[in-house]
């Protein structure tokens, strides 16, 4: 009857409703514990475990999707405030709660348990060595994408068997990674009640955000193609200073290639780049590298392991380094093919678009 009475005097002004949050087993005393909003990512409230308990009372927007995050406690519970009693017992991650809450908590597990499958076998092949992953590479490629499917048709499963609830909400930011913004825009027009919840509208005006800068920043590159190229000065291996105009404009077709010892996608990228230097080269055709490594060693160890004998430059700043700046630069690898005259003619050529280019300029 008390529980009842507790529960019923949960009242709502406006749309703020009453929470009432409580911790039990907590393994240690003195950590802190936040509830944290989703939509702002920050905490609105927090308490400190004494005799292995915690307890939260306050108000939040009604069905306010929040986070109970525990400090050293790996797990995070997921909930909405619903107005109804919470107790969280970490010796087991459950919780009594509302139907929907329970069910929630549930569904977080289901997700967890398939995630750690397949992510234990993506981690058990990143464990191999280069020259393992190498040999294993072509069986190993189909198995992941089965792996990933398996996991993708759980994941859009589990969000398809919960679409007259809330719980969607909670999973739904991945899904545009997973199953395509299609999916995700189709979800959001389904008039199902987790469409209209105010987290899913904010993640929606945040991704369409995002959209609009990707967009922008991708004009911004593509502006070079047709105009003369802009020069810049970074130094050698040997710390020389260089102008991009002494290797740029002087007669050559020139490509600009950007690039980093700790990228993959470069590494994976080279040897096609080195191809064309090797088919061309004797033909007018140059390289300069500009590297967005970090440190000298890296870089001019990956320069004779990759087996690029062509112009080197960098300033080792990173993402901050001058061409990211003069050439847009906001992902690698990338490239620019320039020609004699130093005109840029074409950016972003990979694989077979940057032989078929290669060929077509230069027969």
């Amino acid at each position: 009857m008390l529980a009842v009475a507790a529960v019923g005097a949960f009242a709502c002004s406006g749309d703020q409703v009453d929470y009432d949050i409580t911790g039990i087993n907590v393994p240690k005393d003195g950590v802190l514990v936040r509830l944290v909003d989703q939509i702002s990512q920050e905490a609105i409230d927090s308490a400190v475990v004494g005799k292995n308990a915690f307890q939260m009372t306050g108000s939040a927007p009604k069905d306010a999707y929040l986070v109970v995050s525990i400090d050293g406690f790996d797990w995070e519970f997921p909930l909405f405030n619903d107005g109804k009693l919470v107790q969280l017992n970490l010796a087991d991650s459950s919780m009594i709660a509302s139907d929907l809450n329970v069910r929630l908590t549930e569904c977080d597990k289901r997700n967890a348990a398939e995630y750690d499958r397949y992510n234990r076998f993506l981690q058990d092949f990143m464990a191999l060595s280069d020259e393992e992953q190498e040999a294993r590479s072509a069986e190993w490629i189909p198995q992941y994408r089965a792996r990933m499917e398996e996991y993708t048709d759980f994941y859009m499963g589990m969000i398809e068997e919960n679409k007259d609830n809330l719980i969607p909400v909670v999973f739904i930011s991945q899904v545009p990674a997973m199953a395509g913004e299609e999916k995700f825009n189709e979800l959001l027009a389904s008039g199902a009640p987790f469409a209209r919840h105010p987290y899913v509208l904010d993640l929606k005006r945040r991704m369409d955000e995002s959209a609009a800068k990707r967009q922008e920043a991708e004009e911004k590159k593509q502006a070079v193609i047709g105009q003369k190229f802009l020069d810049l000065e970074e130094a050698d291996p040997d710390g020389n200073m260089h102008k991009l105009s002494e290797f740029v404009g002087q007669g050559k077709w020139v490509l600009v290639d950007f690039w980093a010892s700790w990228c993959g996608p470069c590494k994976r990228e080279m040897p096609n780049v080195v191809n064309a230097y090797k088919k061309y080269h004797d033909k007018g055709f140059e390289i300069v590298g500009l590297s967005f490594d970090r440190e000298k060693e890296p870089w001019v160890k990956a320069i004779t392991e990759w087996e690029m004998p062509w112009i080197h430059l960098s300033d080792l700043k990173y993402w901050q380094s001058v061409a990211s700046d003069v050439y847009s630069v906001n992902s690698i690898p990338d490239n620019l093919l320039i020609d004699p005259e130093g005109t840029v003619v074409s950016r972003g050529l990979r694989g077979d678009d940057l032989e078929a280019k290669l060929a077509e300029v230069m027969q």
